[in-house]
């Protein structure tokens, strides 16, 4: 069963729709626009049971299928990146320093397109859940949902979601069984010395030697303590200090990130972290304080339920991968499925330019395969007895 043909006869629609938010982007949970316009199509579907201002500027509707049965969550993320477009497309964003760079105005249209075609149909036994979440990029929106009860609160058992992917064909599916993305975290580290002029070195306790001696050692962290297939990525991705030639600075400051799958990993790096930063720092004799904030967890799919999910796509799509592997990219629709179980997956957006890139732009014959994709999902997952 390819597009379904009811989801095929609005595209021009969500297309429409799609090109309206990408002009309009909002950023973390700063997307009340989104979520009115959001609204408005809802109730244009006859979707009545909505409900508004979750975790700030977030939605969840319910549509009723034709018999009783279990709720299951589809969740799109609404919020844009902080950054300038470069696409020169008439629908181009409107908003300076912001864009739809990572496609959420694409899921968004996504999950809109299914809501239509399930609002219309109502082919299912039970509930879906319509999860539309702001702050994806920053602040964990999705986290916010879970901690306000939003999956208790409607009693969602499964939760699914899409996300688009440059380099996969247009409409190509790619589901992967359990881990999928990683963990995130950062860390800091504030290194105090004694500053003074850069004639008379040996009058100062330099921050900034300090500095590159902790970045050398971080490297050791992924080269020589940890188990090679553990997959991890330890990255130094600032250095600032000083604002003369002539001066030693009094302070340097160095900071990055760290990418995990497993948290016996995520606990050496700690480790290590504290013990590299605490030696270098009586090393050099300078103070070195080490901050080191945790971020979004692991994406972790159900494997039974993302086999099914790779069941329906193929329902969708010819070009299904049921395993397509980790990356170390993260998402915050991990606090959901470390809840309930679940798949994410993701669809082609075709030869685009990569996601977070100035130049990107959601493909919009990806849409109609990710909305029937949705639909198929639900109609499979709460099938009515005499379908």
């Amino acid at each position: 069963m390819p597009i379904i043909n009811r989801i095929a006869d609005y595209a021009e629609d969500m297309k429409t729709w799609r090109r309206h938010l990408h002009a309009h982007p909002e950023l973390q949970f700063d997307c009340h626009e989104t979520a009115a316009f959001v609204v408005a199509r809802l109730r244009e579907f006859g979707v009545t049971d909505i409900h508004e201002g979750i975790a700030t500027s977030g939605v969840v509707a319910i549509i009723e299928g034709n018999a009783p049965g279990p709720t299951i969550g589809l969740r799109a993320d609404m919020d844009a990146l902080p950054m300038d477009e470069l696409t020169g497309l008439e629908h181009a964003s409107t908003v300076p320093g912001k864009m739809h760079a990572c496609g959420h105005d694409g899921h968004t249209t996504m999950l809109l397109g299914a809501a239509k075609y399930l609002a219309e149909t109502r082919n299912f036994a039970g509930r879906v859940a319509l999860i539309f979440q702001p702050a994806e990029e920053a602040g964990g929106g999705g986290d916010v949902m879970v901690r306000e009860g939003m999956l208790e609160r409607f009693d969602i058992a499964q939760v699914y979601a899409l996300h688009n992917t440059p380099g996969l064909a247009v409409g190509a599916f790619s589901a992967t069984p359990g881990p999928v993305l990683a963990a995130v975290d950062e860390f800091r580290v504030v290194i105090t010395g004694t500053g003074g002029h850069a004639a008379t070195p040996h009058e100062t306790n330099d921050p900034l030697v300090a500095a590159v001696a902790i970045y050398g050692a971080v490297q050791t962290i992924v080269s020589r303590n940890h188990f090679t297939q553990d997959d991890l990525v330890v990255s130094v991705t600032q250095l600032h200090s000083g604002s003369a030639n002539n001066i030693i600075p009094e302070t340097a400051e160095i900071s990055g990130t760290v990418r995990t799958f497993n948290r016996d990993v995520q606990a050496l790096v700690m480790k290590r972290l504290d013990e590299i930063v605490a030696g270098q720092a009586a090393a050099f004799g300078v103070q070195a304080d080490l901050t080191y904030e945790v971020g979004y967890p692991a994406t972790i799919n159900d494997p039974e339920r993302t086999a099914f999910a790779a069941e329906v796509a193929r329902e969708v799509s010819a070009e299904v991968d049921d395993n397509g592997g980790r990356e170390m990219a993260a998402e915050d629709f991990a606090y959901l499925l470390e809840k309930r179980p679940g798949a994410y997956l993701f669809i082609g957006n075709g030869d685009t330019a990569g996601l977070h890139h100035p130049e990107f732009d959601f493909d919009d014959d990806a849409a109609p395969a990710g909305a029937s994709y949705f639909a198929r999902l639900i109609e499979r997952a709460l099938p009515l007895e005499d379908s």
